[in-house]
């Protein structure tokens, strides 16, 4: 629910543009902006120049980078979807990576996957974005490949169908099967908005969706998909002349319809008295309370002091909402706001998913007393510094990659038509004053302006409350240009062939500095030259495997607890200071090791160690503190426990490993069981320098970072010897099962195949992570292929090796519509069997060997992605030196690896299967194919047991 400057508009989107020479020119920047506690957000140093045909381009090179994004931003969103066709720039979105005159379909992926890069698109209120991130050798490519999309989109009615279908899925995962997708996908816009075409949702109904055509489509893109109407960007590794050349070449032919765009421009009107709205859905676990304003459009000069605001409302556990309800008050298991700023309006709601035994009521209640205060009284000094430092900080981090630059570039433009805004909001951040806070809440947020939203389980006298239809807006079919000459893919010998891929340009690996404390701690420093950040990662060998029989959760809650309190610091305190260092620190338990990570502002970074090694060195684990997130534990499973998805993730353990160390799962038996004296007790036991690795990756030297390490841990010598690791945590193979848990009413199915996999260690790990991603990782993988693509059954589909310590967990999986859960799992199994009985191709597997290479490069350019890698090789005992073999080892996998490698260790007949979804609409077709398959009512679901029952 929270998003920070360039992410607050990930809500929103674009439309405006600027008038700028036909020549290129610097855009306009400002020198780097200095925050409080000294961290520098450097400027996006973007050049501008506009085609004849009023393309406007963006670039801006970096030579520190292997890689290169292009973007293409439209200033068309799902404001602009037509009256009953409501989701329509969404589908649109969709269909535009297709075909065009010159690429047959799936080209796109072709051109990005299967070099080692990615794609993707969002549609938002008032845009839909295209990026793309490639090795910069096929930077021309993309070029040709963008400019022919938005001049020669081929679709044709059997992809239309088989697309909207994909679609129809999506729209069943993110609203109907999620317990709490209906109440932010549908129903709080509608609340929040009167006549703005954003109350409608961005996503359509399914009703809406059927009733748009083939010919609604071809019209959109001739009114919309346009070089006056998009933004061009380019960011990484180039030759500047060469780039306009190209696109010059590509983009300056393309032309504009003579048809205007339609008008769109609705004002919204002022509130004339507050709102109420009550709302019922199925399978929801917990109430809900929202209160939400509008407020401004994106532009506004209030932005600003609302989004510290909003930081002071609800970002992090020192923010009041946090304090007040969650810790204090103990009555939400939940709490979050969003600054929604958009091309036309605004808004800020604020919500609470209340705890078990607390109604939405209570939660109206304490959301309106704290936004009350906010009009009452100014906020302090160190509030308002807490949040611009966390603002600053994070805008620090969504500037790591050229990626993320241009993405910060792209929503400006969109809301501002401005390059510089973006640079501008840092000083707009600083200049807010605690004055400013008090204004903003006594203009918007007020009781006369406010709609208030209660979100409730439905029940016999309660039905699910019906998605608000047929909402009129200001852009109408008829509105739409004629679709004219429809275009169609050439015959191949008549097509322009794609440009060829440049000279490569390798991704450096850098140099990992290893040595050791007295107390035996290993250090790692892995120093980058990229943004002033730091990352911290100490890893111990300790995770849920370690947790004594019948106490599962122990790892888990140790983790968490390490934040709520030391010897010297509270829970609050803590918090405070994290915020006030604008630092990232957390924990958390995995099955095989426990993490304590870090990330700050190279200034703020010796600080936010020492906190660190204090949380790590010193906890308390208070008997209060435990309770609290004992209950929040409880409540968050209760969530879990509501979804198809995250019961089937959780079921999956017992049936491959049943009773085993591995096969434990929190459950709302195991949470309350835990005490002060077991956590404790797991601490001194399993928290221990000689079993633990610190990682330090970013802006920091080897000397510097062995400096700060023996200064915060050097005197950290824990008492008594360290105990074994769990024995054999994986337990005996079992037989495979088939296991359906009913839950009657949910929105979408969960079909998940599962096999005991192998350890990470295993001599087959590089042929088997190559496998799999030929199965099931990437848009192009095998499942996708044949699940999404192919058939429209799910929203994507695929697979994870899951390797452990032990023996892993290997799955595939995808969500589908009830009435398809047998065939989506009869898809998933055929599609392993076929890995293990036939050897794939080199032409199988070259783009899936640069899927992975283009993934681990990519991973590099972050600082918590660089420290990832080193600290998961130290985790398995794995030599530094793999860092930079890893390009050359996926590449020696031959095809006959990968199918042996298979067949040996992930055979199908192996195979069990779960599927959680309402068992009226499939149960009889899969017990015909199953006749010894297991139906567990979801209310009778045993996750204490391997027998689940």
């Amino acid at each position: 629910m929270k998003f920070r400057l360039s992410l607050t508009v990930a809500a929103s989107a674009l439309l405006l543009g600027l008038a700028a020479p036909a020549f290129a020119a610097p855009a306009p920047a400002p020198a780097a902006v200095q925050a409080a506690q000294g961290v520098v957000v450097p400027p996006l140093g973007f050049a501008k120049r506009v085609l004849p045909n009023g393309l406007e381009v963006y670039t801006a090179r970096d030579a520190d980078t292997s890689n290169v994004t292009v973007q293409v931003w439209y200033k068309v969103g799902s404001k602009d979807d037509p009256a009953g066709r409501s989701g329509f720039a969404h589908l649109f979105e969709h269909l535009m990576f297709k075909a065009t005159k010159n690429l047959p379909p799936e080209t796109f992926d072709r051109l990005t996957e299967d070099v080692g890069g990615s794609n993707n698109a969002f549609t938002a209120d008032d845009t839909t974005a295209y990026f793309e991130m490639v090795p910069a050798n096929h930077l021309q490519r993309m070029l040709f490949a963008e400019a022919e999309r938005m001049g020669s989109l081929v679709v044709d009615e059997p992809t239309f169908v088989a697309e909207r279908d994909v679609v129809k899925e999506e729209y069943r995962q993110r609203i109907l099967a999620n317990p709490y997708g209906r109440l932010f996908g549908l129903f709080v816009p509608e609340a929040l908005y009167q006549e703005s075409p954003y109350r409608r949702a961005g996503i359509g109904s399914i009703e809406e969706l059927e009733a748009s055509s083939l010919d609604d489509v071809l019209r959109f893109h001739a009114t919309y998909y346009r070089p006056d109407n998009a933004y061009l960007i380019v960011a990484g590794n180039f030759d500047q002349a060469q780039l306009d050349r190209w696109i010059d070449q590509y983009f300056a032919p393309l032309k504009n319809p003579t048809t205007p765009l339609p008008a769109n421009n609705v004002v919204e009107p002022e509130p004339t008295g507050p709102r109420d709205a009550t709302y019922y859905a199925p399978n929801v676990p917990l109430p809900t309370a929202v209160v939400g304003w509008p407020t401004v459009k994106y532009a506004d000069a209030d932005r600003a002091a609302l989004t510290v605001l909003d930081g002071i409302l609800s970002t992090g556990e020192s923010s009041r909402l946090y304090r007040s309800l969650v810790y204090d008050q103990q009555i939400a298991a939940q709490i979050g706001s969003t600054p929604d700023f958009a091309q036309q309006a605004g808004n800020l709601t604020a919500l609470a998913i209340m705890a078990q035994g607390h109604t939405a009521e209570e939660g109206v209640a304490a959301l309106n007393a704290e936004i009350a205060k906010l009009r009452d009284a100014p906020v302090t000094a160190a509030e308002l510094t807490e949040a611009k430092n966390e603002i600053v900080a994070d805008a620090l981090r969504s500037r790591e990659t050229v990626d993320d630059r241009a993405t910060a570039l792209g929503f400006a433009l969109i809301n501002t038509g401005d390059a510089a805004a973006a640079d501008r909001e840092i000083a707009q951040i600083q200049a807010v004053t605690v004055a400013d806070i008090q204004r903003v809440a006594r203009k918007y947020l007020t009781p006369q302006r406010q709609a208030t939203i209660r979100y409730l389980a439905a029940d016999e006298q309660n039905p699910p409350s019906v998605q608000k239809m047929n909402v009129d807006a200001p852009v109408k079919v008829a509105d739409l240009a004629p679709a004219g000459t429809p275009a169609v893919l050439l015959p191949e010998a008549e097509r322009t062939p794609l440009p060829q891929p440049g000279a490569e340009v390798a991704p450096a690996t850098p140099s990992v500095a290893d040595f050791r404390l007295d107390n035996g701690l290993r250090v790692l420093v892995a120093p980058t030259d990229g943004l002033p950040l730091v990352s911290a990662r100490l890893s111990f060998d300790a995770g849920s495997a370690d947790d004594p029989t019948g106490k599962a959760g122990i790892a888990a809650m140790t983790a968490a607890l390490l934040t709520q309190g030391t010897k010297t610091r509270s829970a609050p305190e803590i918090a405070t200071q994290i915020e006030q260092l604008g630092a990232s620190v957390g924990a958390g338990a995995g099955v095989d090791f426990t993490n304590v990570y870090a990330n700050a502002p190279a200034n703020a970074f010796p600080a936010t160690v020492a906190l660190m090694a204090d949380l790590v060195k010193n906890p308390v684990f208070a008997a209060e503190e435990l309770e609290r997130q004992q209950a929040q534990a409880l409540d968050g499973l209760r969530v879990a426990l509501s979804q198809p998805s995250s019961i089937a993730s959780m079921t999956v353990g017992r049936v491959i490993y049943g009773d085993a160390p591995y096969g434990a799962t929190l459950t709302p038996q195991t949470v309350p069981a835990i005490t002060p004296a077991d956590v404790a007790a797991f601490h001194a036991a399993r928290y221990r320098p000689s079993d633990a690795t610190l990682v330090f990756s970013g802006d920091i030297t080897p000397a510097a970072a062995r400096a700060l390490a023996q200064q915060a841990f050097g005197d950290w010598r824990p008492a008594g010897t360290a105990p074994a690791g769990a024995a054999n945590p994986a337990g005996q193979a079992l037989a495979p099962r088939i296991v359906v848990v009913n839950q009657p009413g949910a929105g979408q199915a969960a079909v998940t195949a599962a096999i005991r996999g192998v350890s990470r260690t295993d001599a087959d790990y590089f042929p088997l992570t190559v496998g799999n991603t030929l199965l099931g990782g990437g848009f192009s993988s095998r499942l996708n292929q044949e699940i999404r693509i192919k058939r429209g059954l799910s929203y994507g589909a695929g697979s994870s090796l899951g390797v452990r310590a032990d023996a892993g967990l290997f799955t595939a999986s995808a969500q589908t519509k009830n009435e398809t859960a047998d065939e989506v799992a009869d898809l998933i199994l055929a599609e392993i069997a076929k890995l293990g009985a036939e050897t794939p191709t080199q032409t199988d597997l070259a783009p899936r060997r640069a899927t992975l290479i283009g993934g681990f490069g990519r991973s590099l350019e972050t600082v918590d992605g660089l420290g990832a890698l080193v600290a998961n090789l130290a985790l398995y005992d794995l030599p530094m030196s793999d860092l930079a073999d890893y390009a050359g080892r996926v590449r020696a996998v031959t095809p006959e690896q990968v199918q042996a490698a298979f067949a040996d260790h992930l055979p199908v007949n192996r195979a069990s299967l779960v599927i959680v979804g309402d068992g009226s609409l499939f149960l009889d077709a899969l017990r015909a194919k199953h006749p010894n398959l297991e139906v567990i009512e979801a209310g009778d679901l045993n996750l204490n047991s391997g027998a689940l029952k």
